[in-house]
């Protein structure tokens, strides 16, 4: 094969229909996990935090969704970045799966359910914000570099924030955690990735 010639745009579509499969998938997780509090109202009691991050999750697929556009610089695309891609979007179904599991029989409800299982949904979450520098890292140096020091600081917070996350059990810093990361991830997706260029 010729690594020389100019790469087929069907190759990147191809790959973009691929990922948004995934993605939807995750999307339609959680928003029919969302769905059962407004079908039964009273049959289980929906704890804030976990909704929350279930609108957090639903921020950054949507936002991954918006900025993987930019795939399209890497050429050629071969096997490797194609399996690293898809193996990415996974942690996102793993995210939504932990959030939204099918049943919760073994719960009181999901504030148990949620701290039970915090250690995997930060663990999950954790690679998730490790993997996104080597994403990012694959659509070129000068790229990676043209967010500034922000960005990697911005993930490695994240990193160390999960880990405590996984640990503790306290509410209060479960309750911040996630309103101050739907702010700044609000800030950071106006601020750098507001227009596709």
């Amino acid at each position: 094969m010729d690594h020389n010639m100019p790469p087929d745009p069907a190759v990147f579509t191809h790959i973009r229909v691929v990922i948004g499969m995934v993605v939807s998938l995750s999307l339609a997780r959680v928003l029919s996990g969302i769905a059962l509090f407004i079908q039964h109202p009273g049959k289980t009691k929906a704890y804030p935090v976990h909704l929350a991050w279930a609108g957090f999750l639903i921020l950054y697929l949507l936002h991954f969704w918006w900025w993987e556009f930019r795939l399209q610089v890497l050429t050629p695309i071969d096997f490797g970045v194609y399996l690293f891609v898809v193996s990415y979007c996974c942690l996102f179904f793993m995210l939504a799966v932990l959030l939204f599991p099918t049943t919760l029989d073994d719960y009181k409800d999901y504030e148990d359910y949620f701290f039970s299982r915090r250690k995997w949904f930060f663990g999950v979450f954790t690679m998730v914000f490790a993997v996104d520098l080597l994403d990012t890292a694959l659509k070129g140096i000068d790229y990676f570099e043209s967010f500034g020091y922000e960005y990697p600081i911005r993930n490695v917070t994240f990193i160390v924030l999960c880990l405590i996350a996984a640990w503790t059990a306290s509410r209060r810093f479960h309750a911040t955690f996630v309103i101050a990361a739907i702010a700044y991830q609000l800030s950071w997706i106006f601020r750098a990735f507001d227009l596709i260029e």
